[in-house]
């Protein structure tokens, strides 16, 4: 896809509470025309889905610290908003990526039970930097790119693939949001990175 914007609307700066985050106006059509500054992590995510032919639409704006933040991009990029949510055993010796749609409350317990791995808990940020390449606010089923030792599971749920055509993530740094159609990320990016993929269905609360 070539570097253009599909969106003009102005977006501008943000502002939430006290804070003011800011948002690029503009939506653009793949990867940055200049990638000066760009972390490599973040440009080796661009050249794979360039090579996969995966087409994408970028947006580009301040660190996404808070929910408040991720839900004002959600709405820039006309996306469902989708958690992903990086987890492990007690024993930490099993990992696992989340994701579910995000005003679905998260269950350990119902997800204990349907993957058998008891004790589920938020896995620690160095794990997170070992396995994925990714820190703290950035998690994105796009680091499993890094994850050459297959030592992350990825689970995703049911709704998550009969309810949203999209899906939104970081190109493995919280400064850009990137979005792209979920069935390229089941058939085209995840046989790439040799992953496979758990279906899970978790609860709404009544």
């Amino acid at each position: 896809m070539s570097n253009t914007s599909d969106n003009n609307t102005q977006a501008g700066a943000l502002h939430t509470g006290e804070d003011s985050f800011y948002m690029d106006p503009v939506l653009y059509t793949g990867r940055p025309a200049d990638c000066t500054g760009r972390l490599e992590k973040e440009i080796r995510t661009y050249d794979l889905l360039d090579e996969l032919q995966i087409p994408y639409w970028r947006l580009d704006h301040d660190a996404t610290a808070t929910i408040e933040a991720c839900h004002d991009v959600d709405v820039r990029l006309d996306i469902e908003i989708c958690k992903n949510l990086f987890l492990c055993n007690a024993q930490k010796t099993d990992f696992y990526m989340l994701m579910m749609p995000g005003h679905k409350k998260f269950k350990t317990a119902k997800l204990s039970k349907q993957i058998g791995s008891a004790r589920l808990s938020f896995a620690s940020p160095e794990f997170m930097e070992e396995f994925l390449d990714i820190t703290p606010g950035s998690v994105s089923v796009l680091g499993l790119m890094n994850d050459k030792n297959n030592r992350v599971r990825l689970l995703i749920d049911q709704d998550v693939i009969d309810h949203h055509t999209f899906v939104g993530c970081h190109p493995c740094i919280n400064t850009s949001s990137l979005k792209l159609y979920t069935k390229d990320i089941l058939e085209k990016f995840l046989p790439a990175v040799h992953h496979e993929y758990t279906i899970v269905n978790l609860p709404w609360e009544d």
